[in-house]
Order: C-alpha cells, then structure tokens, then sequence
C-alpha cells in the first residue's frame, strides 16, 4: 500500500472516532437531562381582555363566554410536577409522541395516552386505548368520561388535575 492510502485510512478512522465519541456524549446527555418539554398550552387573546362596551349585544357576549376557558391542567405529581396547561377551544394530546401537548417522559405512558377536551360545556378525559389505563380519581376509564374541577387524572407516574384558573 502506498504512503497516501494509509494516510487516508488513518484520517478516516480517527474522523470515525471523534464521529463515536460525539454520538456517545448526545446518548449521554439525553439520558442524563431527558427530553426537553416545550408548553404549548393555547395563550390568551389580547382581544378578549377589552373592557365590556355599553352595547347590550356585546356585554351578553361577554357573560356567556364559557368558563372552560378559564380552566388549567396542572400537574401536580411525576417529573413534570408544577407544569401548567391552560385549556381552550384545542384538545390537548397527553403521551410521550413528541406531537402531544403534554410529552410525558414516563415508561407507563403510552405514545398517545389520553386527551383531555371540551364538550357541550363540560371537560372530558378520554383513553386513546393505552396498555396501562388512564385513573380517574383512582377509577380506571374507558372511553370519554366527564372530568370535573379538583378531580385527578393517574398516567403512569404522573398525576393531573383540572383546576380553575385566575379570571
């Protein structure tokens, strides 16, 4: 073998090296820190903060907005303890899919666990068929089932509760 091929092969496998070494410390530090969750809850509307008119039409507008709005996911028990969600006009995804909302970062969740959505003025939690069950106030659930103010949602590890939110 001439001097430039063995040059190239030494400079390959060192590139394959530092290529290893690179990979392993990402490995590593994924392990070490987990995944990076992002809130995605549905903000405010600027809008919606006006001042009532004096226009009867709109001041009726005002009073039948409906509460859900006003209403958050916290969670109160797991890894992600103390995050909180406000909920609007969205469902909001729960599981470890990096599509969800709310990404669990827990081995008993499934990729799309439940979803938590509002229907004819009522909250509603639902098992999208997990392997492990959604609790409702330790009850497992099958299906959509309403899920109201101060009750708890058990995803593995992780405990959720529907709280009222600041008017």
């Amino acid at each position: 073998m001439s001097e430039l091929t063995i040059l190239v092969l030494r400079f390959g496998f060192v590139i394959g090296l530092w290529l290893f070494v690179v990979a392993v410390l990402l490995i590593l530090r994924s392990d070490l820190f987990g995944t990076t969750v992002v809130s995605r809850g549905s903000k405010p509307d600027p809008r919606r903060e006006q001042r009532p008119s004096a226009d009867p039409s709109q001041a009726a507008n005002l009073r039948t907005e409906p509460a859900a709005v006003l209403t958050q996911l916290v969670v109160t028990a797991g890894p992600l303890r103390g995050t909180n969600l406000t909920l609007g006009a969205t469902p909001v995804l729960i599981g470890r899919a990096p599509e969800c909302t709310l990404v669990l970062d827990d081995d008993y969740a499934s990729n799309r666990h439940a979803r938590v959505f509002a229907a004819d003025g009522t909250w509603m939690v639902e098992d999208l068929g997990s392997t492990n069950g959604t609790l409702l106030s330790n009850r497992r659930i099958e299906g959509a089932v309403p899920f109201k103010p101060g009750a708890q949602v058990r995803i593995g590890r992780t405990e959720i509760e529907l709280r009222r939110g600041p008017r």
